[in-house]
């Protein structure tokens, strides 16, 4: 997805918790240029008012690889709904733009 040139966000689902099986901020975090730290930040702050103390869990990520914006989010239909509809579409249009520039 990286290198299609229609393709400007890539948002994967899952694999961002601390379990053998999680291997996706592993996979991502090679892939990232430029971290977006503040999203995995509010994501976990966001998921205390849901979810409490287990919010630590999350690894969940962002950040620009190839002029791309990647976010990895929890699994958890919750969780996915929290990161795009608190943080993601809210933002969306200014992250282009700014990628863009």
């Amino acid at each position: 997805m990286l290198d299609r040139q229609d393709v400007d966000v890539v948002l994967t689902n899952g694999g961002t918790g601390i379990s053998a099986r999680d291997q996706t901020i592993s996979v991502v975090g090679k892939l990232i240029e430029q971290p977006l730290p503040g999203f995995g930040e509010l994501f976990r702050m966001l998921s205390w008012d849901q979810i409490g103390s287990g919010a630590m869990l999350s690894r969940a990520s962002a950040g620009i690889a190839k002029r791309k914006l990647i976010f990895t989010m929890p699994g958890s239909t919750a969780a996915a709904e929290l990161a795009m509809t608190r943080l993601i579409l809210p933002e969306l249009s200014h992250l282009l733009h700014e990628l863009r520039k």
